[in-house]
């Protein structure tokens, strides 16, 4: 009904995403970000009054119940019917979810991917020139523990106080394609998780890494030769980026082929809401500490192993501003 040009459904009917304008840095990128979600947020909640329902921003909405979660709530869209489908496939079984917590824990099943639309994240997008990706990455890396316990506000799933950011342990069951059943492919990793390493390199390494771990969860092929299109400009690595993008990395390097091409770096972990200045801030936050921390990554990531980033991470996640963080 809202009909606006950035709008789109998410993979569960309920759940809206809105993709803002890309802003630069210098001048007031926070400020114009915030006009222009406030802009939209208003053509939604019209649409909304209308239909005699309101809109919430937050990272799990706590009034959902299970049968809110069955099949029936997956998006009539090509997009998630074949991402729902490759999944279970590949896993050959329900998707099975059980997170421990205050009041958990709670242990539940699907047959589709609809548990991982209870999620609505805040993702934000750093554009970063090729020869500071590595430092920029691994500084994102080491920056988005304190950020997640700060701005962590999904406690509730399914009636139960599970972890304070609950989003990042339902992500990662709720799309795990891992045989339900055990056999020869239960080696392989989670398609969400925090990554395995430093990166050393360039983003070479972590679109290596998703080929290598994992199969691909919808194997649509384009006509373009990328050696070729590489000769006459910029490759647009269409089945790359199909992949790489159903692997969710929670900072995930990101390569578009717009205009003369480029890298970002894809920060997934925080959640929608509660209002537009809390995600702004939260932004700002992610954003800052990452570039602030940049200039000495390299002597950083020779201090803290990668395993200790990623316990820092799930500490957010799980225990919030309580979690004790290694820095």
């Amino acid at each position: 009904a809202a009909q606006h040009p950035r709008l789109t459904l998410e993979a569960d009917r309920f759940n809206l995403e809105c993709n803002s304008t890309p802003q630069a840095l210098a001048g007031h990128p926070f400020s114009a970000l915030g006009s222009e979600l406030d802009e939209v947020l208003q053509v939604v909640r019209r649409a909304a009054r209308a239909q005699g329902g309101r809109v919430a921003m937050i990272g799990i909405l706590p009034t959902l119940r299970e049968a809110d979660l069955q099949s029936q709530a997956l998006t009539e869209s090509p997009r998630y019917r074949a991402l729902s489908a490759g999944l279970r496939r590949l896993r050959c079984g329900a998707f099975a979810v059980g997170i421990d917590g205050p009041e958990g824990p709670l242990v539940v099943a699907c047959n589709d991917v609809t548990f991982e639309g209870a999620n609505t994240s805040w993702q934000v997008h750093l554009k970063v020139p090729l020869a500071n990706f590595v430092d920029c990455y691994n500084a994102a890396q080491i920056a988005i523990a304190p950020v997640l316990g700060l701005a962590g506000n999904s406690p509730i799933f399914l009636g139960r106080r599970l972890w304070d950011e609950t989003r990042i342990a339902l992500f990662r069951q709720a799309v795990d394609d891992r045989r339900a059943a055990g056999g020869e492919e239960d080696w392989r990793p989670a398609r969400v998780s925090f990554g395995h390493g430093w990166v050393r390199r360039g983003p070479y390494e972590l679109f290596a890494e998703s080929v290598a771990m994992h199969a691909p969860v919808v194997p649509v092929l384009s006509d373009e030769e990328p050696l070729e299109a590489l000769e006459r400009g910029v490759p647009g690595l269409a089945e790359l980026r199909l992949h790489h993008g159903m692997v969710w990395r929670w900072n995930r390097a990101v390569y578009d082929s717009a205009g003369t091409g480029h890298v970002r770096i894809e920060m997934r972990p925080l959640p929608a809401g509660p209002t537009v200045d809390d995600m702004l801030a939260n932004a700002a936050f992610a954003v800052g500490l990452t570039l602030a921390l940049a200039p000495d990554a390299d002597r950083l990531t020779s201090r803290l192993t990668f395993g200790q980033a990623r316990r820092n991470f799930y500490a957010a996640a799980r225990y919030g501003m309580d979690a004790e963080l290694l820095w």
